[in-house]
Formats: C-alpha cells, structure tokens, sequence
C-alpha cells in the first residue's frame, strides 16, 4: 500500500514481483523436497526465522523515524527494483511462508499422481491469488493516496505501518516452531 501511495500503482505492483519471485523459490523448493530438510532444522528455521524478525524490526524502526512529506514531494525517481528487492527480502526472510509451502500445500497433492504437475498447478494458483492481492493492496493504497497529502496523515500512516511490522517481528521472534 506504502509503495502505490507513494509511487504509484504500477511502480507498487512491479515491486510486488519481488515477494512473487520470492514465492516462486520457496515452491519451488518445497517441490523439490529440499523444504522438507529446511522444516526439519531446527538451526535453520531459527536462522531464518532471526533474520525475518530482525528484518521486519529494522524495517519497523526506519518507518517509524522517516522523515514525512506530502506524496506530490515524494521522490518518484526511487527504484521499482529496488522496491522489489525490497519485497523480496521481506517475502524470503517470513517463516510463516516457508511454513505454507513446506506444510500446507503438500496436504492438497495425491501422492499417486507426478507430484512435480500438482504442486506447479498450485503454485501457481497461490502466486495468481498472491498478484490478485498485492493488485488490491496497491488499489487500496491509490485510494488513501488522497488522505495522505498532509505530513501529519502521512505521518500516522508511517507509525502505524511501523507498529504493525514490529508487532509482527516481535511475534516471530516470540512464535514457536
């Protein structure tokens, strides 16, 4: 939503194929079964998991202290792949996605049929929903675009964004395996 309110929707919606090739990986992966050796490390998940949360907590503590202007002041010329570099690492370092390609999907693949096919069918279902939303999101963040053109709007939008991603980086430091 930060990114379309900022940049627009198609810069927000580029961006958002970086949380997508994220994705792509991580299925990836769990077709190939090397997920099943991630989900069994317990050293691993809580690597990732640290990194995850600590990325999440820097991302959180940078917002909350940005600097706020109007979005017309907004510097249009920032990078979408840098925007989706940014998503990327984001998507990658979340557990909790790892967790849906390693435990959930396999639950909707029959073990008689090329497993390889069932799980490209899926990720591929999953990585559609997954544009349907980040499409809705950059929609949504068009739509405040209105409301943020005073630094004071803007600026509780930044702290709320904020306490959200350091919510969420505490719970996933504090979450189990």
């Amino acid at each position: 939503m930060n990114n379309a309110r900022c940049y627009g929707f198609n810069t927000a919606l580029i961006a958002g194929l970086g949380r997508i090739a994220a994705f792509s990986i991580m299925i990836a992966l769990a077709a190939s079964g090397l997920a099943v050796v991630l989900y069994a490390s317990e050293t691993l998940f809580l690597i990732i998991k640290l990194c995850g949360a600590a990325y999440l907590l820097w991302i959180a503590i940078n917002l909350w202290l940005s600097e706020v202007s109007p979005v017309s002041e907004v510097d249009s010329g920032k990078s979408a792949f840098r925007l989706a570099k940014q998503e990327f690492l984001l998507a990658a370092g979340n557990p909790k996605a790892i967790l849906i390609f390693t435990a959930f999907l396999p639950q909707f693949v029959e073990v008689t049929a090329n497993i390889y096919e069932q799980f490209m069918v899926l990720g591929i279902a999953f990585l559609l929903l997954e544009m349907a939303a980040i499409s809705i999101y950059a929609l949504f963040g068009i739509y405040l675009r209105q409301w943020f053109a005073k630094p004071a709007m803007a600026k509780r939008f930044n702290r709320a964004c904020a306490t959200f991603l350091a919510v969420s980086g505490v719970k996933l430091l504090l979450g189990r395996h």
